[in-house]
């Protein structure tokens, strides 16, 4: 299968049954069997799949795309016994990172519901400029795109967490705030744009919001 095909929901599915590190092997570029060139989806997969992880406080280092053509089998082995030792150090998913389980299953569950809205911004907004290994290395690490991620995901992904936390029981602003470790206003932001949409929707007696 071309790795341009290995969708982001694969990936967070992985992490969310628990698995450590993720990993993706690919053709080079330039050595693509298809005319659309699936190795470069790719890797804008992986630099953005890793900005996700990085935004949720899971260590982007856990996902990792590599060019292993079919015949190298040496470096194929190098590059596994390499990951493996690299994901050994990083530790157990959340363990390492400090999160406790719930935490992490929340968090991975809210960046899995924004990933069609992410495809979205990706295509919209974030078109390479030039189609090579170094022009999307360049692209992604540019202050531009850490600008339009943080504008354009980071809210979303908040609200998402948000729903994830309301899928359990009503909750008040304060006990939102206490929760994700936002300011009251910035709950109130988000549940007043998220109440317009029919998102959530206000209790009056219980001072509380909740799923519609």
């Amino acid at each position: 299968m071309c790795t341009g095909r290995v969708d982001l929901a694969f990936i967070f599915h992985a992490f969310a049954k628990g698995a450590d590190g993720v990993i993706i092997g690919g053709c080079w570029p330039g050595e693509c069997h298809y005319v659309t060139e699936g190795n470069y989806d790719a890797l804008g997969n992986m630099h953005l799949g890793r900005k996700l992880l990085d935004r949720i406080g899971v260590n982007p280092e856990r996902f990792r795309l590599e060019w292993i053509a079919a015949s190298e089998g040496n470096r194929f082995a190098e590059v596994m016994n390499d990951f493996v030792a690299k994901i050994g150090g990083l530790g157990s998913i959340g363990s390492g990172e400090g999160i406790e389980p719930d935490v992490l299953e929340r968090k991975l569950k809210a960046a899995e519901k924004i990933l069609p809205y992410l495809k979205l911004v990706e295509r919209e907004k974030l078109r390479v400029p030039t189609k090579t290994e170094k022009g999307y290395n360049e692209f992604f690490a540019s202050d531009e795109v850490t600008r339009l991620f943080d504008e354009l995901i980071a809210d979303k992904l908040t609200v998402s967490e948000i729903l994830s936390l309301l899928e359990e029981r009503p909750l008040s602003t304060g006990e939102i705030s206490q929760a994700l470790g936002l300011s009251p206003s910035d709950v109130s932001r988000h549940m007043n744009v998220s109440s317009r949409q029919g998102l959530v929707k206000y209790d009056l007696e219980r001072q509380s919001y909740a799923l519609p």
